[in-house]
């Protein structure tokens, strides 16, 4: 069994030490000093195909985690469908108004395309259109209904204080994003 102390480091290092422990070992325990990354290691974990359960002990948090025989990413996970990254609260540069409405539009517009994207991903002032942009909240619960996943970096939410105000989807980490990226057919709004 490996023991990880992750406590104190910045997203995504838990997840990225916890995904390379899990290579060479069956069983890994890392230890974090906050939900939000132990909720990080776990989703890491569940999507390799591993079991996971948290404990808070004190003031940290450990993240149990055995292999199971099938570990392997789905074909799903590797899907190659559209990510829109939306790195702003508005849509273009310019007027304030002028880009609240544009974004309203076009998530609006989203539900009309044949196929959906597969996910959005909501970066820097981005999260504020998942947690503050009344008008584009409609829109985004139908997204999330018809399947599309909508993702809000964790560290975004926490720099702007609306950790706790997340209407939709659910919270991400760097590694995540990055990987969704990494693995996508991505448009940048």
């Amino acid at each position: 069994m490996k023991e990880i102390d992750a406590k104190g480091l910045d997203c995504p290092k838990p997840v990225v030490l916890t995904k390379n422990a899990l290579k060479e070992n069956k069983e890994v325990i890392t230890i974090v000093d906050n939900e939000a990354a132990a909720n990080n290691v776990k989703k890491l974990a569940t999507k390799l195909g591993a079991e996971a359960d948290i404990k808070k002990i004190e003031n940290d948090y450990e993240v149990n985690i055995k292999k199971t025989k099938n570990n392997k990413e789905t074909d799903q996970e590797k899907n190659e469908g559209k990510v829109y990254f939306f790195k702003s609260d508005k849509l273009g540069k310019g007027e304030d108004e002028l880009g609240n409405v544009l974004i309203k539009g076009f998530l609006h517009t989203l539900l009309e395309l044949e196929p959906l994207p597969q996910k959005l991903i909501f970066m820097n002032s981005g999260v504020k259109i998942v947690t503050e942009n009344e008008d584009a909240l409609d829109s985004l619960k139908e997204l999330e209904e018809k399947g599309v996943t909508i993702l809000s970096c964790g560290t975004c939410l926490d720099y702007y204080g609306l950790e706790d105000k997340l209407n939709v989807g659910e919270i991400s980490n760097m590694y995540e994003i990055v990987e969704n990226l990494n693995n996508s057919n991505v448009i940048t709004i």
